[in-house]
């Protein structure tokens, strides 16, 4: 992969960074955090961060940088021979299964974004939270919410607009394309975080909100937090994917990895805690500290509402999905590197041609995936919806086994101190967290996912 490296030190991170920040820092930590003790739960996730996610955040650079190829064949090249290429292919599948219910995601927020600049959003609505008025407040964003996203034109329309934007960036390549986005994209990204902090801090009550997430509440930690704390730690940091995996084949060979990785898990922290200063505050402030903070109800109804009741409203939406945008953009663009890096590498495709292959499906796979709110809302398996279908299996089925095998191959199977080489860049600097890295790999980490596995089924 000599011609496919990122060009310099920032790009490597903010491309690496972008792939973990992602819509799980941001719609999933609040509710967490929400419904496991405010810090309590912050505590426990910064925990998992630094003592299992790096170390096999680790564990995944040494094999992409190592094997120098897709999430695929990084495994055949490093146990030619043997099975163990199914446990990259199983990324690459789980990395293109995200990727489908990702895309309408982020066609909302592109949908939301227009709606905001528009004013459509808030037409006619006043500041009903601001004024007592919270239970019309609900009704009328949620109807709204319904109106925008479970309609079947809108968002399909936008849905596709993602996935062309998608692969005019991906057919950029690793510098011109990836890199490019990420140095843009990550600082602004920051910029714009920090502005919501400073507006929502700054609200009538903030203090309420900023002291119940900073206060920890540990009668609400049960063992289901720490479960939690962990699913969420392995989420946001894009783990069990194939993206690390694959990035990491681009990094050149003087690139050192535990600071990488250490500088990628502490912007992924500061991100939660940066939204944490921008949920909490806000909610607290305008009486919807009760709300539900979960995924499409926090950042489609219940931040809809703030935005109603602040002055300039259209332009504090606006900023947020602009926000949100980037983030689902960053993320796309990261799990779809991983198909398209198996296309190029494992079946001989040149770059643009792997990126039609890659892309061209999702015009149809999301597109049905969209649909399952309105026309195809009948279609259901276990209850759940083709949208929520992909999400828990790829959540809780795929990224846990994936990340299991990666470690119980780099642990057990992989070439002897291929992680030692890894780390210390052959020889050429000093690592003294090896043995303790590998101690991690090999025992704890694989038992403790698995537990995760065993626990959301029970």
């Amino acid at each position: 992969m000599s011609d496919n490296q990122f060009k310099s030190k920032i790009g490597l991170v903010a491309a690496t960074v972008g792939s973990a920040v992602g819509l799980g820092n941001i719609w999933r930590f609040p509710a967490e955090a929400q419904a496991n003790g405010g810090a309590a739960f912050l505590l426990l996730y910064v925990g998992c961060v630094v003592l299992l996610g790096i170390p096999v955040m680790l564990a995944e650079f040494a094999l992409g940088r190592g094997g120098k190829s897709d999430s695929f064949k990084v495994f055949r090249n490093l146990a030619p021979g043997k099975k163990w290429w199914i446990v990259g292919l199983m990324g690459i599948i789980a990395s293109y299964l995200i990727s489908i219910f990702y895309m309408v995601v982020e066609g909302w927020t592109l949908e939301y974004i227009w709606q905001s600049v528009t004013g459509g959003l808030y037409e006619g609505v006043g500041q009903l939270a601001g004024n007592g008025d919270i239970a019309r407040a609900d009704s009328v964003f949620t109807s709204r919410m319904a109106e925008y996203i479970n309609t079947p034109f809108a968002p399909i329309l936008f849905t596709v607009l993602c996935i062309l934007l998608n692969m005019a960036i991906l057919t950029g390549g690793v510098q011109k394309g990836i890199e490019r986005l990420s140095n843009v994209l990550m600082p602004l990204l920051f910029v714009v975080l920090l502005v919501l902090c400073c507006v929502t801090l700054s609200l009538p009550g903030a203090g309420d909100g900023v002291a119940w997430f900073l206060k920890p509440d540990f009668s609400k930690i049960t063992p289901v937090t720490f479960i939690n704390a962990m699913g969420q730690a392995f989420f946001s940091l894009s783990l069990g994917m194939g993206i690390l995996i694959t990035y990491s084949a681009y990094y050149p060979a003087n690139t050192k990895l535990t600071p990488t990785a250490s500088i990628v898990a502490a912007m992924s922290l500061v991100v939660a805690l940066m939204v944490g200063f921008v949920i909490f505050p806000a909610v607290s402030s305008f009486g919807l500290a009760d709300h539900s903070l979960v995924g499409t109800t926090l950042v489609f109804q219940t931040l809809p509402e703030v935005f109603s009741c602040l002055p300039a409203t259209r332009v504090w939406s606006t900023l947020f999905f602009v926000l949100l945008f980037m983030a689902a953009l960053t993320s796309t663009v990261s799990l779809l590197e991983v198909t398209v890096a198996f296309l190029q590498e494992s079946l001989g495709l040149s770059r643009r041609a792997a990126c039609v292959a890659a892309l061209s499906p999702l015009l149809v796979l999301s597109s049905v995936c969209s649909l399952s709110f309105s026309s195809l809302s009948d279609i259901t398996f276990i209850g759940m919806n083709i949208f929520g279908l992909l999400d828990a299996f790829t959540t809780n089925i795929m990224l846990p086994l994936t990340a299991i095998g990666t470690c119980v191959f780099l642990g057990w199977f992989a070439p002897k101190h291929l992680l030692r080489r890894q780390l210390t860049n052959d020889g050429s600097i000093r690592s003294r967290i090896v043995g303790s890295v590998m101690f991690i790999i090999r025992f704890l980490a694989p038992v403790i996912i698995a537990i995760i596995l065993v626990a959301r089924f029970v």
